[in-house]
């Protein structure tokens, strides 16, 4: 099941308008604190910036949202740059978009479009990830069945993360949470019940 869309990576993207320049970062951030300390280094690191525009988004149901224009013209950096995140389905991340004022005024329109297209360009470089509950099953199968668990794997929703030689063969089989019944009953059928299923792990990820 799924449970929320972030950024699949930490990523930075750079543009120039009318000779003001904006480095936008994004990242993950799964609280209030992670966030404040994300916008806080990344001040630090322009601290000779004519501003720094946070956003962020955190919670897996996006309980909390905040967003700060930083010196901007009220509503012409920050709350757009919000829109775009949720625009985009996102939680759980945090984003600044850096300027250094060039000397030509961009106006309301102008600054909306620059921060937005900024940190749009930030969450492309990043991507997306959407985090879902899990099934790691690690199971004993004989040799013979091998070869047939592996030509299943093309068409069945698991995937085979390790293979391990002993006496028989250790397997750990991943996928989603919902399918795991169905695989269950999958691997029964083709070992007419012999398959001996050690441990069922559920995680996110």
């Amino acid at each position: 099941m799924n449970r929320y869309t972030t950024v699949a990576q930490e990523a930075s993207a750079e543009q120039v308008i009318d000779r003001s320049r904006f480095i936008a970062h994004i990242a993950r951030a799964f609280s209030k604190e992670e966030a404040d300390a994300y916008i806080s280094s990344i001040r630090a690191q322009y601290r000779d910036a004519t501003h720094n525009v946070p956003a962020f988004i955190v919670g897996e149901k996006s309980e909390l949202k905040w967003t700060s224009d930083d010196g901007e013209p009220q509503g012409t950096s920050g709350p757009p740059m919000l829109q775009m995140l949720e625009r985009e389905g996102l939680t759980n991340v945090v984003c600044v978009v850096t300027r250094y004022f060039g000397g030509i005024k961009l106006g309301t329109g102008g600054l909306v479009r620059a921060y937005t297209s900024s940190a749009k360009l930030a969450l492309e470089a990043a991507g997306k990830h959407t985090v879902k509950d899990v099934s790691v099953l690690t199971v004993t199968i004989p040799y013979t069945l091998l070869g047939k668990i592996q030509n299943i794997e093309k068409n069945e929703p698991f995937t085979i993360e390790q293979i391990n030689y002993t006496d028989a063969v250790d397997l750990t089989l991943h996928m989603d949470l919902e399918d795991e019944d169905r695989v269950q009953a999958l691997l029964m059928e083709l070992s007419a019940g012999t398959v001996q299923i050690h441990s069922i792990t559920h995680c996110i990820e």
